[in-house]
C-alpha cells in the first residue's frame, strides 16, 4: 500500500521553529516530485514547496526564506523546515507526491499531485 506519513506538527509560539517529516513506504510507482502543501481552515490548500528527483527545489513566492524543503532518500523520507514561524502558518500540512512526468518549473499546484498523506496540524500562537 502506498503511503505518505506525516510528522512533526504541533503547537509552537510565534517565533519558534519547526521539521516536517514525511515518510514514504509501499510507492509501487516511481515519483517525479515531492511536495508539501497546507490548508488553513476556511482556505484553499496552497502549495508551498515542491522537491524533484533531481534535488531542485522550489518555494512559493511568498514563503521564501523562512521555509526549506529537503529529502533523505536513504531514508524515503521529505522534511519541510519551517523558521520564525508566525500565527499565519497555523494549518494542515499535507506531504503528495506525483507520479507522472511534468516539463518546467515544479508544480505547486494540488491537482498536479496524485498521492497525498493524511496531514500533520500546525498550531502557531503569538
Amino acid at each position: 500500500q502506498e503511503q505518505l506519513v506525516e510528522s512533526g506538527g504541533g503547537s509552537v509560539q510565534s517565533g519558534g521553529s519547526l521539521r516536517l517529516s514525511c515518510a514514504t513506504s509501499g510507492l509501487t510507482r516511481s515519483t517525479r516530485a515531492m511536495a508539501w502543501f497546507r490548508q488553513a481552515p476556511g482556505k484553499e490548500r496552497e502549495g508551498v514547496a515542491a522537491v524533484n528527483n533531481g534535488g531542485t527545489t522550489r518555494v512559493a513566492d511568498s514563503l521564501k526564506g523562512r521555509f526549506t524543503i529537503s529529502r533523505d532518500n536513504a531514508k524515503n523520507t521529505l522534511y519541510l523546515q519551517i523558521n520564525i514561524l508566525k500565527p499565519e502558518d497555523t494549518a494542515m500540512y499535507y506531504c503528495a507526491a506525483r507520479t507522472g512526468a511534468f516539463s518546467g518549473l515544479i508544480p505547486l499546484a494540488a491537482h498536479y499531485y496524485d498521492i497525498w498523506g493524511q496531514g500533520t496540524q500546525v498550531t502557531v500562537s503569538s
